[in-house]
């Protein structure tokens, strides 16, 4: 589980085997095994060596997943352990599918989510975008908006969106449990 609090930008810089240098992300208490989220995205570390992370990528996530298929820079959060401050909200790693940045007005960007999303999108409710978690300010159809403050956008990948981008979106972990319950699911 993560928060998605981003806690440094790294790059990726090989996608073939697939390793990223981990930019200023601690990395003492990181061992072989651990669960990184990367832009979004839970990986499994499956070798270190100095400030560079290599991870197992199949082409199933490639095929769900954006922006982890080519060097670049990429968000970064470790794993939550228990006992940690949960800054953010419940973040799982597993994205749902890939959205669009629909429009950047100063600081509110609007996203389009894939329908199937959409429904479990709600005003005030969290959205995790690229890994990182945001409060959903108002909802339209598939289209949601969001604030981003600057220390946000300083310290994600956030700050390089475009109208058309492409974004990893995970939507909160709740939502799909109730509809689960309600049987809809």
């Amino acid at each position: 589980m993560f928060t998605g609090i981003v806690q440094a930008v790294g790059r990726i810089v090989s996608t073939q085997p697939f390793v990223l240098d981990a930019g200023k992300l601690p990395l003492a208490d990181v061992r072989i095994g651990d669960s990184i989220c990367v832009q979004g995205c839970c990986l499994t570390v499956t070798k270190k060596a100095g400030r560079r992370l290599w991870f197992d990528v199949s082409s199933e996530t490639l095929r769900v997943t954006t922006g982890l298929a080519r060097p670049g820079a990429v968000n970064l959060e470790k794993s939550l352990a228990l006992g940690e401050r949960l800054g953010g909200h419940l973040v799982a790693g597993h994205v749902d599918g890939v959205g669009a940045c629909a429009s950047v007005k100063g600081s509110v960007y609007a996203f389009r989510a894939p329908a199937a999303l959409a429904r479990y999108v709600a005003g005030k409710g969290s959205v995790t975008v690229d890994g990182v978690s945001l409060t959903v300010n108002a909802v339209r159809g598939r289209q949601f908006e969001v604030n981003l403050i600057p220390h946000t956008l300083k310290i994600t990948t956030l700050g390089r969106l475009a109208a058309g981008a492409k974004v990893n979106l995970e939507v909160d972990l709740v939502a799909r449990y109730v509809e689960r319950l309600r049987g809809r699911g």
